[in-house]
């Protein structure tokens, strides 16, 4: 009787985890931020709703909040804005490449970012963030058509 219970419990436990998983791979999660380079957008320990369709399906617009992991160090996220899509040229001269983003904090005063190790490749892309829910008097759906001018 118990090893039935456990069994059903663990095989629940099991189930449960792959959906969390597959949530998170394919659709999106819960981001907290951390550091000063999106200020004033966003702020230490505000979290956000990230999606990964736009990712996947290469909707990305200028102007998205997106979390990435960091070219420099990939066990780092970033949290940054789109600044320059592929074929883009930057206010840097640079031209974005095919299959990269240019990308930039809003603090641009105290933000390590494409200007300093240039275009990103889109496979380290992990989402685009489109609300802020924490904290709760600062709920914000974010809107490309008129974000944060870089």
């Amino acid at each position: 009787m118990v090893t039935r219970v456990v069994c059903k419990f663990l095989s629940a436990s099991v189930q449960c985890a792959c959906i969390v998983h597959c949530v998170c791979e394919y659709i999106g999660s819960l981001v907290m931020c951390v550091g000063p380079s999106m200020e004033p957008t966003l702020y230490d320990n505000d979290v956000l709703i990230t999606e990964r369709i736009s990712i996947t399906l290469q909707k990305l617009k200028k102007g998205d909040i997106i979390i990435s992991k960091c070219p420099s160090n990939p066990k780092q996220y970033i949290c940054k804005r789109v600044v320059g899509l592929p074929g883009d040229k930057v206010k840097h001269g640079v031209i974005v490449p095919n299959g990269h983003v240019w990308l930039e904090g809003d603090n641009t005063n105290n933000s390590t970012d494409s200007r300093v190790y240039g275009p990103v490749p889109q496979g380290l892309l992990r989402g685009r963030a489109f609300c802020r829910i924490l904290p709760l008097r600062d709920i914000t759906f974010f809107d490309t058509e008129h974000s944060h001018p870089n």
